[in-house]
């Protein structure tokens, strides 16, 4: 191994501790306690070279969430895998969803909640990004004509159920109603939509 792969190697090391703490600090204290400081302490590098592996906190956010955006995607593709077709597949992504949202708050937050330069249905999307919309996608594609329109509706109501219950604002025992509600109104406007010639 070469010195230059070498050092891009533990260059790569570096930042993924520096996001792994930065993880572990929000999901314990909240996106507030993460600061370059805090994180310098937490991984025993100086503030600087933090600095020299990422510009800023949201720029650390922003690779948290990024990371975030590929477990997802992975939730979301096993969950449609166990499904036994079409409508099942909506329930367990829309299941798979809320649990991710619900299990990892200050990752969720990092993703769709905190201010980054993270752009979304841009042609500059990252792929990374655009593989849970994907997998939402496919799900969605067999009940309509207009998979895009529908999938970021989907996704939109999911992420507001995620919200309100994490918030405590609806009432967490009744998710797998508003769940199969959502996914019929899915199915529903497939089956009233016209057919594709």
């Amino acid at each position: 191994m070469g010195i230059s792969e070498r050092k891009s190697r533990e260059r790569a090391e570096r930042e993924d501790r520096i996001v792994a703490a930065a993880r572990v600090v929000a999901e314990t204290e909240g996106w507030d306690a993460v600061t370059i400081r805090r994180l310098a302490q937490e991984i025993e590098y100086s503030q600087p070279v933090l600095y020299s592996h990422f510009e800023s906190r949201d720029a650390i956010v922003a690779a948290v969430a990024i990371g975030g955006f590929e477990e997802l995607a992975t939730a979301l593709r096993s969950a449609a895998g166990k499904a036994n077709g079409g409508r099942d597949a909506l329930m367990e992504i829309a299941t798979a969803y809320i649990t991710f949202a619900l299990s990892r708050p200050a990752l969720y937050e990092a993703m769709f909640i905190l201010p980054t330069q993270l752009r979304f249905a841009e042609p500059e999307t990252r792929s990374e990004l655009r593989a849970g919309f994907d997998a939402i996608a496919a799900a969605v594609s067999p009940f309509c004509a207009d998979a895009e329109i529908v999938t970021e509706t989907f996704w939109a109501v999911l992420h507001g159920l995620a919200e309100l219950e994490r918030s405590g604002r609806i009432r967490p025992g009744i998710r797998d109603k508003r769940i199969a509600l959502v996914v019929q109104a899915i199915v529903d406007a497939g089956s009233n939509a016209p057919s594709r010639v």
